[in-house]
Formats: C-alpha cells, structure tokens, sequence
C-alpha cells in the first residue's frame, strides 16, 4: 500500500457551504459516531489531499460540527509556517557531516534526481531531507500530478467552518510528534524505505493506489475503503509494514486516548483523522469500542 505519510503544507479553503446547494453534497470518506455517558462525538476519516468538487461535505457534518464545542484534529491546517519549518529542521534533516544521498549506488541516484525533476521538488531542499521524510515528499508528488490538493484537504475545509462559528480547535497531536516518528527506523531500512518508495512510482503502482484511495474516498465506498485497509495490513514491505505499524497502529492508541479524553469532557464534539485510522485491525473506533464507548459507523 503506498500512499502520502503527511500532507504538511495546508491553506485554509474558501467557504463553499453557503453558496453551494446542500442537494449537491455526498457521503465521502467514513463517518463514526461514539457515545459513552450521554455524551457524544462524530468522529470522521479524512483525506488530506481534495478537489474542489468535493465541498461542501454533506449535510449530517455540518450538522454535526454545527453542534459541537470542539473540533479535533490531528494537527491544525493554519500551523505557522515557521512552525513547520522549525519542526522539519529538528526532525526531518540530515545529521551534518552524514554521508546521505552521495553513498547512494549511480543507478538510484540517478532515478532520485529524476523523481525530484518530476515532482518539481527543490532539488537543493531535497538532498538536505532525511530519505524518509524525502519518500514521502515524493509520494505526495504523485497526488499533486493528478490534480489531487493538499489546500483542498478535509481539515482545510473543517478547520474553516469550525473557525467560521467560532468552535474551538484542539489538536491530537503535533508537527513534532509526526515527524518524529519518520525517524523511527533503522539506518539500513531508510534507504530501502527511500527505494521501495522509487520503485512503487517508477512502476505506476503508487499513482494507481493514490486513484483507488481519492476515488473510494469520495464516494464513501465501505468496501474499497476497508479493502486498502486490509492491503495496507498485508504489507510486508519495510515501507508498508512501518506505515502500518508505527505510522498507524501506534499513533491510533493515542489518538483513542486522545479522543475518549474529550469525549468524557464535553457533551457534543466533532473529530476528523485520516480515514485510515478508522479502518482495519487495531482502527480507532474498534479501540475506542474496547475502552466501552459504543461505536455505530454510519457510513
């Protein structure tokens, strides 16, 4: 399964909700709803790439965030731009002095810098980012190729209508804690996460993956959505199987404890996190459902 880590640049959206008819609106991604001592929260699986064709989002999550006195999300869209450059520099760059992208053998370097060329990357930039962190940028790439914007992701959009109505947005996590974790794995695997990375997109795979998730995505389709899920469990790739067990598995028993804190604190909340975190094995919901808060998925 391969697809963007983290979309980290987001611009809020321009309000659609009050020029667009509610008629036009349909389900996309997955929505949760989880209750536990009369209080209740809507928990929805974000995309944190979009189209401008898929605003506003349908009715019942207006409604929903409408009523809430707290918006949570992962990270806040409108984070400073000093905020994420600060974090890239603790996290996400190359130790001084670090052998980095000149070790790598001629034929990957080569294909590097053509995927950089291709992903209208700061080639400059590039070679200073940490090859996690760089596989990523490049994986976004292919999102950005087709047309699919980070500035038109889910949160943008949320994090609009939220700030419109004045509703408080709390953040689960962090620029820190995210980039953090792209630094969890082993020297040797970085580089083989960097080239499992490469091959994916020189062979089409990634483009066609990043289709098949925007498409089920803004369709709601249950059954393609929980599929990937079930792929991105299969992979026993270094890059698939780090995604899958640290990028999502660990993260998502935070983000439960995270959101049963304020799901005991307030009586009516509205929560968006990557669809992901709310699919498969060890999901969000089903940890939430193991703490006894009752779950009902509503698409």
């Amino acid at each position: 399964m391969r697809r963007p880590l983290f979309a980290f640049l987001f611009s809020l959206l321009c309000l659609l909700a009050s020029t667009a008819s509610a008629a036009s609106a349909t389900e996309r991604g997955a929505l949760f709803k989880v209750s536990i001592d009369g209080h209740e929260m809507h928990l929805f699986g974000t995309l944190h790439v979009g189209l401008p064709e898929f605003y506003p989002l349908e009715p019942r999550i207006a409604e929903a965030l409408g009523q809430a006195s707290t918006l949570a999300l992962e990270i806040d869209p409108a984070q400073p731009q000093r905020e994420l450059l600060r974090a890239v520099r603790e996290h996400g760059m190359l130790d001084p002095g670090a052998p980095g992208y000149d070790a790598m053998e001629a034929q990957q370097r080569a294909l590097l810098d053509k995927l950089i060329e291709q992903g209208r990357i700061d080639a400059s930039r590039a070679m200073t980012f940490k090859p996690v962190l760089l596989a990523t940028l490049l994986t976004l790439a292919e999102y950005t190729k087709q047309g699919y914007r980070t500035d038109l992701s889910s949160e943008a959009w949320l994090a609009r209508q939220a700030r419109t109505k004045g509703t408080r947005i709390l953040e689960l996590e962090s620029l820190d804690r995210q980039l953090s974790l792209l630094d969890r794995l082993a020297e040797p695997d970085r580089w083989r996460f960097l080239d499992e990375m490469m091959a994916s997109i020189v062979s089409g795979a990634q483009r066609s993956e990043a289709r098949k998730t925007v498409q089920a995505w803004s369709s709601a389709d249950r059954e393609a959505l929980d599929a990937i899920a079930a792929r991105c469990e299969l992979d026993a790739s270094v890059s698939g199987s780090f995604v899958n067990r640290v990028l999502l598995k660990e993260r998502n028993a935070g983000l439960a404890d995270s959101l049963l804190d304020l799901l005991r604190k307030e009586p009516r909340t509205f929560a968006a996190v990557g669809v992901l975190h709310l699919l498969g094995a060890e999901s969000v919901p089903k940890l939430l459902q193991e703490k006894g808060v009752q779950v009902e998925r509503i698409y």
